[in-house]
């Protein structure tokens, strides 16, 4: 069982539609999706924004499902002059780049109990999913991802993320999966398509190119399956 998580019903919905045998349940307030997608059985699910809301959905699909993989989909800004707009950001490793027990000696982003600032993403399905993206004729880019519970739009915070984490993008929910599947010795994938650049313009290309990011992130989602 693949499990296939993304903040937003834009980022989930098409792919849920594509699927067949389809059963759902709500657990926890988040509808699960069950059934094939590409001759592959996997579980959906539309987390809601936040790393809270996406370490529920991904430990319940662990738990209750049974996940032995889990792929996060979805939008993301750029933190790199290298991503634009479509373009798709793969995690090698993500960050919670809003953990911050700095003031006690620690390093910015490092999780106390499992004591890592870069959970690793599995780089099998990291390399996959890249491949995945050049048949589409869509560009990639491998790196850092960091998630934290803001919106970040401005030039001077997106700069201040990629110059911290050397990072390449930045969203809500990635690194909360990841610590969720870390702990729960299960690999995970991050796979995000530009909807704001790094120009620091992150409200206005988010509204006018989130639809076109979503599309590509599916598009991805869909090739790597098959």
């Amino acid at each position: 069982m693949i499990g296939i998580i993304g903040a937003m019903d834009i980022e989930v919905d098409a792919l849920k539609a594509l699927m067949k045998d389809t059963k759902s349940e709500t657990v926890s307030g988040i509808e699960f999706t069950t059934g094939t997608l590409q001759g592959k059985s996997v579980v959906a699910a539309v987390c809601g924004i936040g790393k809270v809301f996406a370490a529920v959905c991904a430990q319940t699909m662990i738990l209750r499902y049974g996940a032995r993989s889990v792929i996060n989909t979805g939008v993301a800004g750029s933190l790199t002059a290298e991503l634009e707009i479509g373009d798709i950001a793969v995690a090698d490793a993500a960050v919670q780049h809003d953990m911050d027990t700095s003031p006690l000696g620690d390093p910015v982003g490092l999780i106390s109990g499992i004591n890592l600032v870069r959970l690793p993403a599995d780089k099998t399905l990291g390399e996959e999913i890249c491949a995945a993206a050049g048949r589409l004729g869509i560009r990639s880019l491998v790196g850092t991802i960091v998630s934290g519970d803001q919106f970040v739009a401005s030039a001077e915070k997106k700069a201040e993320l990629a110059a911290a984490f050397n990072a390449i993008a930045c969203e809500m929910e990635g690194a909360a999966i990841g610590q969720v599947c870390h702990i729960n010795n299960v690999p995970f994938a991050i796979i995000r398509s530009i909807s704001d650049s790094y120009s620091g313009k992150g409200e206005m290309d988010y509204e006018q190119f989130r639809h076109v990011a979503a599309e590509n992130s599916r598009a991805v989602v869909l090739e790597l399956l098959s």
